[in-house]
């Protein structure tokens, strides 16, 4: 409240102080009119200093009524900093208004003028306040761009993208940014100037440009880039000490929406070796809309963007079930904002570990699809609490398959990851298990599918967010190995293809996505640190801690198309796996049973590894596997060379 009263003082305080000055213009405006109107001279007859004396003596009235139509007209209301063509329009419209006014009053109280000191009257008057009005932002800009803090700032790009932003750096009185110089692949560009800027050359020049011209920041303003050659443009912009922005996409030009609040800081999925995926059609839309649909880990990275999805497709109700009752009120006040009434939401606390919550959760909302989300999924956790990886993953994933099948599901959907691919920990194994679970299925009236791929970038606990907090602290950024590779997709990717799959699962598939490259984990430390504008081993200092238990040196190629098969989408594949029986997978999960019984809080460690020795065949000695990998390494460069 306090905030609040302060603000409508200064800002009555403003009004006054603008209502001052408009009245010593009219003033001032009135008499340099009539002295216009008489060449200027200072030698007038008794005739002529009449019409001075009248102009004095409406001028009380001139002012009080030129002041009541600039409020009626809002001239004190708008943010002149932002004064743009409507402004303008207004003052002329109150200028014109004030002079007819000014006629009325001449004649009312028989003061006459002459005729043409009210057009000049008007013209200056118009003159005068929008001088005064756009001259404070000129003085603003002006002092913004010579002002200690303005940042020397050099845009790639001098297309249409290019060309907005320029004119809103150069004339938003809050951006602390001074083009210097624009950089373009376009030879017929070079040489040339936009809006007062120079162009100097093609990205080719953008180091020598960055350092002769003493360039702060770097804003790549060309959206249509393809990811490939956005790549290369950011790490020639890497290799400079600038602080680097960009712009989301094409999209944005064409619905007018180019400007500074679409500028934004370099994300670590501008550098991936690939373009977006964008799988979710109309058809997808079309299959969940009037659905009963059951998103279980709801809250949690995942979850909560296949929750995203679904609410867009009209669903009949959305149920959100979770243990982690804090990121299940995120996801709910996020929806209830974007969608309100419009959403039929229900979110849900309890453990998929828990049959009878379970079976309450189905009996209640009946739902038609399942997206089985929840699981633990930290690698190096799970080698600690092993068996807790076991009871949640494997048996939560067990229990809701059964309710799945006893309430009449349509699809089931489980969440995997390229870790249960020849597994060397506890949370690969878990899920490849989990796997085997959906797997035996295939006699039941309810589809099982399940959906795997590679690492998130920004999921909870996912490296990225730890890289930014530790180059935010100041560093060291801290890496396992740095021979390890890893394949990335982004949040909306992810929850993209589980929304693919569930809409065109028939029943025990495990569908995966070409993810393109591996990307080096090393390259996203150098990279995000780039970004921040300080130089890796210089301002930021790269740290290897060596592998953790159960990590993998390179994670398993997710696509080998020759042992897949082709969806509809060519980016969606099928892995061919001979499925095990309902008796199959009770007989592992019995043994998985008898190492929980024997474990004794973390010294029960070894019972779990080996009944997942037992139970998953492909699970590998991390060791083993990684000394492997790295001999076929080193082979292929012997060989390359």
């Amino acid at each position: 409240m306090q905030n609040l009263h302060e603000s409508s003082t200064k800002k009555r305080i403003r009004q006054l102080c603008l209502i001052l000055i408009d009245a010593v213009c009219v003033a001032v405006c009135a008499m340099l009119a009539l002295w216009t109107r008489f060449e200027f001279t200072t030698d007038l007859d008794a005739a002529y200093r009449t019409f001075f004396e009248n102009a004095f003596r409406l001028l009380p009235l001139t002012i009080t009524t030129t002041v009541l139509i600039y409020v009626i007209f809002g001239l004190y209301d708008s943010l002149w900093e932002f004064a743009g063509e409507r402004e303008a329009v207004h003052i002329c419209g109150a200028s014109a208004c004030a002079a007819a006014v000014h006629v009325l009053m001449q004649y009312l109280l028989d003061c006459p003028l002459p005729r043409s000191f009210l057009l000049l009257h008007c013209v200056l008057l118009m003159l005068g306040t929008l001088a005064l009005r756009f001259g404070y932002r000129f003085v603003r800009r002006i002092r913004v761009r010579v002002g200690k803090n303005a940042r020397r700032t050099m845009l790639v790009g001098a297309g249409a993208a290019g060309a907005m932003i320029l004119n809103e750096l150069q004339h938003s009185g809050f951006s602390q940014n001074k083009v210097v110089c624009l950089i373009d692949d376009d030879p017929a560009k070079h040489g040339r100037t936009l809006k007062g800027v120079p162009i100097i050359g093609g990205c080719d020049t953008l180091l020598r440009t960055a350092e002769k011209w003493r360039v702060e920041e770097i804003i790549l303003a060309i959206p249509s880039l393809r990811a490939e050659r956005r790549r290369e443009i950011l790490e020639l912009c890497q290799q400079t000490s600038c602080k680097l922005k960009t712009l989301p996409g094409i999209y944005q030009i064409v619905n007018g929406e180019v400007g500074l609040h679409q500028l934004r800081e370099v994300q670590i999925e501008d550098l991936l070796m690939r373009d977006a995926v964008n799988l979710q059609s109309k058809t997808v839309r079309d299959y969940y809309s009037g659905k009963v649909v059951l998103v279980t880990g709801g809250g949690g990275s995942i979850g909560s963007e296949i929750c995203r999805r679904i609410a867009k497709c009209a669903p009949k109700k959305l149920v959100v079930f979770d243990i982690y009752e804090n990121n299940a009120y995120d996801i709910q006040q996020e929806l209830i904002s974007e969608y309100g009434q419009g959403l039929n939401l229900v979110v849900e606390i309890g453990s998929v570990r828990d049959r009878k919550r379970l079976e309450g959760l189905f009996s209640m909302h009946r739902p038609q699809v399942v997206f089985h989300a929840a699981a633990h999924k930290h690698v190096p956790l799970m080698e600690r609490s092993s068996a807790e990886a076991i009871k949640n993953n494997v048996y939560g994933t067990y229990n809701t398959a059964d309710m799945a099948e006893k309430y009449g599901v349509e699809k089931f959907i489980l969440i995997s990851t390229d870790k249960a691919v020849n597994p060397t920990n506890v949370m690969g194994a878990s899920k490849r298990l989990c796997e085997m679970v959906i797997q035996c299925r295939t006699d039941s009236t309810t589809s099982f599918a399940a959906v795997r791929f590679g690492n998130v970038l920004g999921s909870n606990g996912s490296v990225v967010p730890l890289f930014r907090r530790q180059i935010a602290a100041g560093g060291p950024v801290t890496i396992t190995d740095k021979r390890i590779v890893r394949y990335f997709m982004t949040i909306p990717e992810a929850a993209q293809l589980v929304a693919e799959a569930g809409a065109m699962a028939k029943n025990g598939e495990l569908f995966v996505l070409d993810m393109g490259k591996p990307v080096r984990i090393y390259d996203l430390a150098v990279n995000l640190i780039q970004q921040s504008g300080l130089k890796p081993g210089i301002d930021i200092q790269i740290e290897e801690i060596g592998l953790r238990p159960g990590e993998k040196l390179y994670e398993e190629l997710l696509i080998k198309t020759e042992m897949l098969d082709k969806t509809e989408n060519d980016l969606i594949f099928i892995e061919r796996d001979s499925a095990l029986t309902r008796d199959d997978v009770d007989r592992k999960l019995a043994i998985l049973a008898k190492a929980i019984e024997a474990t004794d809080g973390l010294s029960g460690t070894a019972h779990i590894h080996e009944a997942v020795k037992a139970t998953v065949p492909t699970f590998h000695d991390p060791e083993e596997l990684n000394a492997k990998a790295e001999s076929m390494r080193e082979m292929r460069e012997v060989a390359t060379v």
